[in-house]
């Protein structure tokens, strides 16, 4: 038996989640007393279980006990399982369900219609705050295959922009994906070229308006998140199509021109004023760029700090993100109407992509990223989409005030490999008020 865990990203260092973690609250005030708070948790944990054997193929024909769940060392019961084959649930398999006996005279409540369980959910976020508008043809080439090959009727889809495009469409059936084409069509990037961040006024904290942007970006995506938190039984895709972000970039480049503006001499490592004759013209890294100070040294660790937030409203929906760059393969150049050395440009690609590729890979996702055939990418989501095992179980963890717990689950079939994500944090408790 072989058991493959998910990696975690070289960049960021998370706390590992999983899944859905529901709390149930109860506040009890008695009279004459004033923020008296009795609450009783219960930690309900689903997961999605990709099962695949030695040739890669998925394993249709498991059952609820050819799986083991520990959390923290611990064995716990399964409670919930449901097999989704071709993107449909089947009959699920449950346990310590109580069904109510009828009793002459009762009169029962009426049950609830169980909840439309056929097909998959797709949420489309469409970045073009950090989507060029040049690029905005690819930006839609992009979106037909999405809409061609990953789509199908009786899928759920969702589709919001973060920009100018003003797309916002609700999750909901597209039969004949109308609306979708039609959603391709409003689609204008609108984020800042190379160099406009180059040329943008400076602020302590980088060019002017990438910081907020990017807040802007991160902040319509949490929402969708928690909108899809309320969606259980279900594997929830998050298709984040962007170019990335980076809080600090070119900024060689960005000093080299505040020199020509403002006349100021570059200096060498001892302070000398640098010969610009020296080099042959080539755009060499700048030793004391005063870029790298102020608030701009701690740009790498905001933008880690905004991206794991984003990761763990993520896990806490059990939503599967993955990050879709359209600017494809880059030849690691710059475009000859962009002053930049070839070393900043890198370094430029480097944190965008990186950027996307942590969302993709700390949420059980992947990056379709530096590639321009983006089929293959997608037929891969279409298949982790469509089947896999879906397990659930109350934690009996025997340490309540452990917030972050790791997961690991076994296969009792030789020769399964099982992929899934290896952790989940409990939820920042709230206090909950009476309502009289």
């Amino acid at each position: 038996m072989r058991v493959q865990k998910l990696k975690p990203a070289a960049l960021i260092l998370l706390p590992m989640l999983l899944a859905t973690v529901m709390v149930s609250g109860q506040t009890q005030t008695p009279m004459g007393q004033q923020g008296t708070v009795f609450r009783s948790t219960t930690n309900y944990v689903t997961t999605d279980v990709l099962v695949k054997d030695k040739s890669g193929k998925f394993v249709p024909d498991l059952t609820l006990t050819d799986f083991e769940i520990y959390e923290d060392g611990v064995l716990q019961k399964i409670t919930n399982f449901v097999p989704v084959i071709g993107g449909r649930a089947l009959s699920s398999a449950t346990t310590d369900v109580a069904t109510p006996k009828r009793s002459e005279g009762l009169i029962l409540p009426t049950s609830k219609p169980a909840a439309d369980t056929s097909g998959r959910v797709f949420v489309i976020f469409i970045d073009d705050l950090h989507l060029q508008a040049l690029d905005s043809p690819r930006v839609r080439e992009v979106l037909k295959q999405i809409r061609d090959i990953l789509i199908k009727d009786n899928d759920l889809v969702g589709m919001v922009s973060s920009g100018y495009s003003s797309i916002a469409i609700d999750l909901n059936y597209d039969y004949g994906k109308k609306r979708f084409t039609e959603a391709i069509g409003k689609v204008m990037g609108s984020g800042m070229s190379p160099q406009e961040l180059i040329e943008a006024s400076q602020t302590a904290e980088g060019p002017a308006g990438v910081r907020y942007q990017a807040h802007v970006a991160f902040s319509t995506a949490n929402d969708l998140l928690l909108k899809a938190e309320k969606i259980t039984n279900r594997r929830k895709s998050f298709i984040y199509v962007s170019s990335g972000y980076d809080f600090n970039p070119f900024k060689d480049s960005r000093y080299r021109l505040q020199q020509e503006r403002y006349a100021i001499p570059e200096r060498d490592a001892n302070g000398s004023v640098k010969d610009p004759t020296i080099g042959g013209g080539i755009m060499e890294p700048i030793v004391d760029n005063p870029f790298d100070k102020n608030g701009n040294q701690f740009a790498e660790s905001d933008l880690i700090a905004e991206i794991a937030e984003l990761v763990r409203a993520a896990r806490r929906a059990n939503v599967v993100f993955y990050p879709v760059d359209p600017r494809g393969l880059n030849s690691g150049m710059a475009d000859i109407n962009v002053r930049v050395g070839s070393h900043e440009w890198r370094e430029w690609i480097t944190n965008t992509v990186s950027s996307l590729r942590v969302l993709g890979d700390e949420t059980g996702g992947f990056c379709i990223c530096e590639q321009n055939d983006f089929k293959k990418g997608l037929q891969r989501i279409d298949n982790e989409t469509s089947d896999y095992y879906i397990l659930g179980y109350t934690s009996n963890n025997p340490d309540p005030n452990k917030k972050s717990r790791k997961i690991e689950i076994k296969s009792l079939r030789p020769g399964i490999e099982l992929v899934y994500k290896s952790g989940y944090a409990l939820p920042i408790a709230r206090k909950v008020k009476d309502v009289k």
